[in-house]
């Protein structure tokens, strides 16, 4: 038996994609701030993984025992972890897609620990923004991440520097 065609719906024609991405340089807004859900419960696999892959031999993060003894009482979540987690939490929303580079950071701050079990909730709040000199049709735009544990306190911040696509040069 021959193939039979396949039936297009109608509708498919007409039906509008919306690609999931971040925001071209005009769309940030100063002092807006953006909550990226869900939030990330980091587990012991995930601390002595990205410990061991980065080859971070600190015992605070690896040692049980050892830091138990020490004044946290128990081991930490790397910091370097808390910071990427922050940061790639941001991406869908703000800049996948849209992104030429980040340019640096500036202002890391880890005023208190995160710890195994617990969960980071990242936000973003845009500082400010300005049209590059040096390359058309890109924008520098100032953003500041802070990752909050489940009971709101702050486990992180940081303000980055990121080079973005203006709208009309992405296309």
């Amino acid at each position: 038996m021959p193939d039979e065609p396949t039936q297009v719906d109608p509708r498919e024609a007409e039906r509008r994609d919306v690609e999931q991405r971040g925001l071209y340089f005009e769309e940030f807004e100063p002092d807006v701030r953006y909550l990226h859900r869900p939030g990330r419960t980091v587990t012991e696999a995930d601390n002595v993984i990205f410990t061991t892959l980065t080859m971070n031999t600190q015992a605070l993060h690896l040692d049980a025992a050892w830091s138990a003894e020490q004044p946290f009482g128990q081991r930490l979540v790397n910091s370097m972890f808390t910071l990427a987690t922050v940061v790639g939490a941001s991406v869908a929303q703000l800049t996948q897609g849209t992104i030429v580079a980040n340019l640096g950071f500036e202002k890391v701050r880890f005023p208190a620990p995160l710890f195994h079990g617990d969960t980071l909730y990242s936000e973003t709040v845009v500082l400010g923004s300005r049209l590059s000199t040096s390359r058309p049709g890109q924008g520098i735009v100032t953003l500041e991440h802070t990752g909050r544990n489940q009971h709101g306190v702050v486990v992180v911040t940081a303000v980055r520097n990121t080079l973005v696509w203006c709208r009309d040069a992405a296309s």
